[in-house]
């Protein structure tokens, strides 16, 4: 019976199957601090086999600086919402989008209607698209493959200390390749121009001083004008 169905055309499936349209594509731009966050939860081994301590973690995908940061025994949407809503005041300025994943937390009511009575639009990667939110991702596997990462926290106090020491230094020292090699703070509190003035003195005084170790005249790095989730691709590639 089957063979005659399909001869003809007629064996395709008969029951009532739910259909779900793909997700959209999250396509987000920064030009500037404080304008596109992106947020996460991971999980740090705690003392003993089945305990685990959660890092909540914001990134601004244009500066690269955290506005904050958590670690808790738990993970909850309450906690998910006051974590934001206190990076917010914090920080003095609201950024316009807030993007995560698809977490039960990031999905919440209470993050949602905090972020909907802020007037910020949520966004949220696409199921099992890990590379819809690569800024928080990227800074997890910094974090976790750092030499001197535990293989695990004897305590909730043991774990703040180590994230304060990463947290700050990754803000206030470390100079990130992306960004000119500027600190994630220099760029967050627009001091970055400040700092290319000051390199550009030191690189006019080298080249005076021995023209020929260069073969034109050195300027600092470029600092990019723009990041993207996703940049969307223009038509004269599509076509």
């Amino acid at each position: 019976m089957y063979r005659i169905a399909a001869e003809v055309g007629q064996n395709r499936e008969r029951r009532r199957t739910a259909t779900h349209p793909p997700k959209a594509i999250p396509e987000l731009l920064a030009d500037g601090p404080s304008q596109v966050w992106t947020w996460d939860i991971t999980k740090l081994r705690g003392p003993t086999k089945g305990v685990w301590f959660h890092l909540y973690v914001l990134i601004d995908i244009y500066s690269r600086y955290n506005p904050s940061w958590i670690v808790s025994t738990h993970e909850s949407a309450e906690l998910a919402a006051e974590f934001i809503a206190e990076a917010i005041e914090r920080n003095g300025i609201a950024p316009h989008t807030v993007h995560a994943d698809r977490g039960t937390s990031m999905t919440s009511g209470l993050v949602s209607e905090l972020l909907t009575n802020l007037g910020i639009i949520r966004s949220h990667s696409r199921p099992r698209v890990s590379n819809d939110n690569p800024f928080s991702e990227a800074q997890f596997k910094t974090l976790k493959y750092l030499h001197d990462f535990p293989k695990s926290f004897a305590t909730l106090d043991d774990a703040r200390v180590f994230l304060e020491g990463f947290f700050n230094e990754y803000n206030h020292i470390h100079r990130h390749s992306g960004i000119a090699w500027h600190t994630p703070a220099s760029v967050h509190f627009e001091t970055a121009d400040a700092v290319d003035a000051a390199r550009q003195i030191t690189l006019n005084e080298a080249y005076v001083a021995n023209p020929a170790r260069f073969s034109r005249r050195p300027n600092p790095p470029e600092m990019p004008t723009v990041f993207f989730i996703n940049e969307p691709v223009a038509e004269s590639q599509i076509n």
